[in-house]
């Protein structure tokens, strides 16, 4: 698809706000204070899309046209942006206050989703990461919501399988992770390449697609494919790791990256390391940006590491845990797993509570905190 490079510039130059609309909650009512939202399978055998309080309420049920991945907040509307888990099609664009879909968007032709997106700091661009079935290239998406979602910029990502993306604090930066295995629909989620696999970690300009920096791992290291991705506001990025290779291997899954640095792995103790059977599903800073938890669903657990000096602080048993989010409380976190748990854990304290869910529901492999 042709880049429209011009009328994204057009738009930039049109800086329109967007209304910020207010929740109906009071101000000292947690009970509809939104605080996280994911996507799972019901009991019913559907996928839904959930809002949950700060009072483990649900406050919004959404079903969704299949089982989804990411769920993304924008940063002043109450809207959900639920994306399609890999090779997934449609993203649903939920207004949580009216409790309606506002926008169905179904990928290109040629085209599916990878799962992730993000809305821009700004609030005016939902960013996508997609895959040209064709070339299997990646590609980075940007679609304007003052014109009904439509495509106004198509950039490449520089690589194969583009998952998770991030926006980097107070800048027009995008980080990508590459996890450079390739997938055809026609094969479902057969990996096509890991022979050859090149995963990156790219940084691209949001407005004109020019690649700013690439880091690969080194050769040996190749199998290692980097997946999920978290940037603190000092601009520090947390990667969590899955390794396509042998299994005996025992590798860090664990690393990270500032701007201008190589990649660094970082190696929890043997025994954990172990323990994550070379499988990291999410990553995410807390509150103060100085911790990180990352989750290893396949061995039950979440680490836990400082990333002030780089260094393993400790784990937690959570069994088909990976979803993670940081709550307002330094070094706290809330986990989420497939059986329907969630907790919240506190690396200072050690202190683990599960929350007064109701739900019985899988949740999927992400949540995100939802604060307005």
């Amino acid at each position: 698809m042709e880049i429209n490079r011009r009328r994204f510039c057009q738009l930039l130059g049109s800086a329109v706000l967007l209304p910020r609309l207010t929740l109906a909650a009071s101000a000292g009512d947690n009970s509809t204070k939104p605080m996280f939202a994911a996507a799972a399978k019901g009991r019913d055998g559907q996928y839904h899309l959930y809002l949950i309080s700060q009072q483990s309420q649900v406050l919004l049920d959404h079903i969704l046209p299949g089982r989804a991945h990411h769920t993304e907040p924008h940063p002043q509307r109450p809207l959900l942006a639920c994306i399609a888990r890999r090779p997934g099609s449609f993203i649903d664009i939920v207004d949580y206050q009216a409790q309606r879909l506002v926008k169905r968007i179904i990928a290109g032709s040629g085209r599916h989703f990878f799962g992730h997106g993000i809305f821009s700091h700004d609030g005016r661009w939902l960013i996508t990461t997609e895959n040209e079935i064709s070339s299997g290239q990646g590609r980075i998406v940007i679609r304007s919501l003052e014109d009904n979602y439509s495509i106004i910029a198509d950039y490449p990502s520089y690589g194969i399988g583009p998952h998770e993306l991030i926006q980097q604090p107070d800048s027009e930066v995008l980080t990508v992770a590459n996890g450079g295995i390739l997938t055809h629909p026609d094969h479902g989620r057969e990996k096509l390449n890991l022979e050859t696999m090149q995963p990156s970690l790219m940084r691209l300009n949001l407005h004109t697609g020019e690649r700013l920096e690439q880091q690969v791992l080194p050769a040996e290291l190749h199998q290692l494919s980097i997946r999920h991705i978290d940037t603190n506001r000092q601009g520090t990025t947390v990667i969590a790791l899955q390794h396509q290779g042998d299994a005996g291997q025992n590798l860090p899954l664990v690393a990270v990256h500032r701007s201008g640095q190589a990649i660094q792995l970082l190696s929890a103790p043997e025994p954990v390391n172990r323990a994550m059977k070379g499988y990291c599903g999410s990553a995410r800073f807390d509150d103060s940006g100085r911790f990180a938890a990352v989750s290893a669903p396949r061995g039950d657990l979440i680490s836990f590491w400082d990333l002030q000096d780089n260094h393993f602080i400790s784990s937690v048993r959570s069994p088909d845990g990976c979803g993670l989010t940081a709550t307002h409380n330094t070094a706290e976190f809330i986990i989420s797993a497939g059986t329907g748990r969630c907790i919240r854990h506190n690396i200072l304290s050690g202190e683990t509570t599960r929350m007064p869910l109701t739900l019985k529901t899988a949740w999927d492999n992400h949540l995100t905190s939802v604060s307005l």
